[in-house]
C-alpha cells in the first residue's frame, strides 16, 4: 500500500513539473534572432531562473496591463515608451518593483521565489544588465511575443 502511494505521488510530481516546463528556445540561442527595439522605445526583459515553486505562474502586470506570466526557467520581453513603470505579481500577496525606462535602454526584471504561509511568493526585482545576461542565458522563451505599446 505504501509503495502505491509513493508511486502515485511521484507520478503527480513528474506530471506537474512537466506541465511547468518551458519549451521555447533558450535565451543564449534566441538572442541573435531578437530584433533591435525601436530607438525611441526601451525594452524590458522579464525572467525567472528558479524552479522553486514551478507550479506558481503568476501574471506579470506592467502599469496595470498583464504582459505575461512569471514561468520557471522562462523569459519574455516587451518594448515600451520611456517613463516610470511598476511591475506587479500576485500570489498570496502583491509584490512590486518600480523603475524608470529611458529610450534605447534595456531593463531586466528577475522573478525570485520566497516561501509564503500557504503558497510561495513570486517577487520582481530590477537587476543590472551584466548580472541579468549571465542569469538569463539558460531561460527559455515562454511564448509571449514582443508587445510594443506607447505609454499613455
Amino acid at each position: 500500500m505504501k509503495a502505491a502511494i509513493k508511486f502515485t505521488l511521484l507520478f503527480v510530481v513528474i506530471i506537474l513539473l512537466g506541465a511547468c516546463a518551458t519549451s521555447g528556445p533558450k535565451f543564449s540561442e534566441y538572442r541573435t534572432q531578437i530584433q533591435p527595439a525601436n530607438p525611441e522605445l526601451g525594452r524590458i526583459y522579464f525572467y525567472r531562473t528558479s524552479v522553486l515553486g514551478a507550479a506558481l505562474r503568476p501574471n506579470v502586470v506592467l502599469n496595470n496591463e498583464t504582459v505575461g506570466e512569471a514561468i520557471a526557467r522562462g523569459f519574455f520581453y516587451v518594448d515600451r515608451a520611456p517613463g516610470e513603470y511598476v511591475v506587479l505579481t500576485s500570489t498570496e500577496v502583491n509584490r512590486k518593483a518600480s523603475f524608470t525606462l529611458e529610450k534605447g535602454q534595456n531593463r531586466y526584471i528577475r522573478f525570485g521565489v520566497s516561501m509564503g504561509f500557504f503558497v510561495g511568493h513570486v517577487y520582481p526585482e530590477l537587476v543590472d544588465e551584466q548580472v541579468a545576461l549571465s542569469e538569463i542565458s539558460d531561460c527559455s522563451l515562454t511564448g509571449q511575443t514582443n508587445q510594443t505599446r506607447e505609454q499613455k
